[in-house]
């Protein structure tokens, strides 16, 4: 049975513009393997969940703003208490060229950052919570003329952690023990060489931890298993290459790791839903 949330509301569409309020308080985990070509803001207004996000997992409090790139894998997971409250904001390069012309470099520095959340100063925190909170009550009361506001909410939200940034870097995060750090390693290692044969064995020995233990802390704290991390992250790259160049369809298997190209095509429309000739058409 799904875990429907206790409450519900969003604006406007994705990829332009989209705006989403979910309540719940009932566990839930991320069922997708989750990336996408348009930016994500992430924030909490109240509880407290793990993010994956690229390499690492991030504990995202109350107050926490987590900038997520375009194609950056990520995941989010229960910590603690289920119940949680958070909004989301997605939007592509076409409107935030739109929201701030000339401006728009600046208004995308939080996603340009190594650490994925920013932890503004209380008075900063203060004002950004009273701005989305705004923003909710736009969004689900509808009063005359609401659409005016989630794209100045957006615009004030980015500014101000734009320029918190210019001034300041961000807080460092630590990782909550040094397992985590271990399996951060671990990740990196794949991100770099998920062209080659990859098998948890391997790894684990190369890494000093048994594949067992290996197997079991990288599902706890990714929400990926090892394999299909593995696959989505040689998808996501295959993805980079038929947009970007005009490399074969065949060598592009090859070199992001498949040694079928049978088994690159069934796996890709598996995952994107549509075949890699069909996506690449997409982008032509």
């Amino acid at each position: 049975m799904k875990n429907i949330p206790l409450e519900f509301h969003s604006f406007g569409a994705t990829p332009e513009l989209y705006i989403e309020y979910t309540k719940r308080a009932a566990p839930f985990t991320m069922e997708d393997d989750h990336y996408h070509d348009y930016y994500e803001i992430y924030y909490m207004l109240a509880g407290q969940r793990i993010y994956f996000i690229r390499d690492r997992s991030y504990s995202v409090e109350q107050g926490d703003l987590v900038f997520i790139q375009k194609h950056e894998l990520h995941k989010t997971m229960q910590s603690g208490d289920a119940s949680h409250e958070r909004l989301i904001v997605h939007f592509d390069d076409a409107t935030i060229r739109s929201l701030a012309g000339k401006h728009a470099e600046l208004l995308l520095t939080p996603f340009r950052q190594a650490s994925h959340i920013i932890r503004l100063p209380r008075q900063e925190q203060l004002a950004a919570d009273q701005l989305m909170r705004r923003l909710l009550a736009e969004i689900e009361q509808r009063p005359e003329g609401f659409e005016l506001f989630p794209p100045h909410a957006v615009t004030e939200l980015l500014l101000t952690a734009a320029r918190y940034l210019q001034k300041h870097e961000p807080a460092p995060l630590h990782h909550a023990t040094p397992m985590h750090a271990k399996i951060s390693e671990v990740i990196r290692y794949i991100n770099a060489h998920f062209a080659e044969p990859l098998r948890l064995g391997v790894l684990a020995d190369q890494f000093f931890i048994s594949s067992y233990y290996l197997s079991r802390m990288f599902k706890e704290m990714t929400g990926f298993t090892f394999s299909d991390y593995v696959i989505l992250t040689r998808i996501k790259e295959a993805q980079r290459l038929l947009r970007e160049t005009e490399i074969s369809i065949t060598d592009i298997a090859a070199a992001v790791g498949f040694d079928n190209f049978s088994h690159f095509g069934k796996t890709f429309k598996k995952i994107i839903r549509v075949s890699p000739r069909e996506y690449r058409k997409l982008y032509l």
